[in-house]
């Protein structure tokens, strides 16, 4: 492994929460604005009236970790533990990390970790080689996103269940758009409408489009154009003339002054732009509407499925975590129970209720867009979204090539490819 190789798998773990971070913005939770009506379905709440886990002959007492959003999250969480706890009897120990990738790492060394935990995709792929995770994808009774099982496979082996997930979407100043004298629901379904939105919305006060110097936002160009992180067998695909081409897309809106960084604007994230008035539209994930509501309340908006790519492709990022397991647990048969309990679709539906996430389950899609439907547009993405590559090591390709992603206007793009193809390669597994 080459001397940069080495440095780059040396920033692993100090990236990897920069990592996660950039996906969400300013670190705001997917947020809306329901008020929880009572669970639906059955009498246990899984929509079909039978328990979705058989009872126990003896209980078990878990111990479960949990990184959370805040009290309405873990509200959520503790409700649906009393709920699986009066279904199977079974208890439950939920606590609250202050800092969970440290506290996971210190339980896996001293051979004590909790039964039941969050993972995010950043440090799954070490736990997963090092043998800290059950592997009990097989076990899940639930039909998930296939992205999201990708960003949890390991040597072609389904660990984990994902909790939910986020994806990105073009977000739009309806006031500002209306005002420009463009036609309301005339949003852009391709990149030449996308170029020219931003060219009409631009003005000398604001930018037609903002968006973060990194690969968790222009990514999505990527992906539209065809291109990605991994080709369609899961290997390094990032020196392509996909990604170049996406990448000289953006590259232009730019140049161009239609688009712009927020640094370049005089702030911090692309939420902070466009509820500022700064930017007329910005590419970000559902949880900008918790931040917009907070800090900006005025701001008129609608989030649109991002536009097409020159070959008609849909492209869009997902972010998520999984609920894991460990493989010390002594607890694993009532660890998967209380798992399936989580991904059932009336207690992935009552999440989304309680604290704005978006179901891991197909099957409620069409449920939740309805129930949502400002929201509709995320949703949608996740049958086409990307995630991050599963690799050891992934944090510090990314957070270098979000280096060269921040001078973008003057980078040498085939370059950049280029030596992000050779680090992306050299941790594939």
């Amino acid at each position: 492994m080459s001397k940069r190789m080495i440095r780059l798998l040396a920033l692993g773990a100090a990236s990897a929460l920069a990592l996660s971070l950039a996906a969400c913005g300013n670190g705001d939770e997917q947020v809306t604005d329901p008020t929880p009506p009572p669970v639906a379905g059955g009498e246990n709440g899984n929509g079909n009236g039978e328990d979705p886990v058989p009872p126990p002959v003896d209980g078990a007492e878990l111990d479960i970790l949990i990184g959370t959003s805040g009290d309405a999250e873990t509200a959520s969480v503790q409700a649906a533990i009393d709920a699986w706890s009066a279904a199977t009897g079974h208890t439950a120990n939920l606590r609250i990390a202050t800092d969970l990738g440290q506290e996971l790492a210190q339980g896996f060394a001293a051979a004590a970790p909790p039964d039941v935990f969050y993972v995010s995709t950043e440090a799954f792929p070490g736990w997963a080689e090092n043998g800290s995770l059950l592997a009990f994808g097989d076990q899940l009774d639930a039909t998930f996103y296939p992205a999201l099982m990708a960003s949890f496979t390991w040597d072609d082996t389904f660990f984990c269940a994902p909790k939910d997930f986020s994806t990105l979407a073009l977000v739009i100043n309806t006031q500002m758009w209306s005002d420009a004298g463009l036609e309301e629901g005339a949003w852009p379904t391709t990149w030449d409408e996308l170029r020219a939105a931003a060219q009409t919305l631009t003005t000398d006060d604001v930018v037609g489009l903002s968006f973060g110097p990194e690969w968790q936002r222009v990514g999505t160009f990527m992906a539209q154009a065809g291109g990605g992180l991994l080709d369609s067998a899961g290997n390094a695909d990032v020196d392509t003339a996909a990604n170049l081409t996406a990448l000289e897309f953006v590259q232009g809106l730019l140049a161009d002054g239609i688009a712009a960084f927020p640094s370049a604007i005089g702030t911090g994230w692309g939420g902070e732009a466009f509820g500022s008035g700064a930017a007329a539209m910005t590419i970000e994930g559902n949880w900008i509407a918790g931040a917009l509501r907070n800090d900006f309340p005025d701001t008129p908006w609608v989030a649109v499925e991002l536009p097409a790519g020159p070959g008609g492709a849909r492209g869009t990022l997902q972010f998520t975590n999984c609920w894991g397991i460990a493989a010390d647990s002594d607890n694993q048969e009532a660890a998967i129970s209380f798992v399936n309990w989580m991904v059932q679709d009336e207690q992935q539906m009552q999440a989304a209720r309680d604290f704005g996430v978006m179901p891991s389950v197909t099957t409620v899609a069409d449920e939740w867009a309805a129930e949502f439907p400002q929201f509709a547009a995320f949703i949608r993405g996740g049958a086409y979204a990307q995630g991050v590559p599963p690799f050891q090591g992934i944090s510090a390709v990314i957070g270098e090539f979000n280096a060269g992603i921040d001078g973008l206007v003057n980078a040498d793009l085939q370059a950049l490819l280029a030596q992000t193809q050779g680090d992306l390669a050299a941790i594939q597994p």
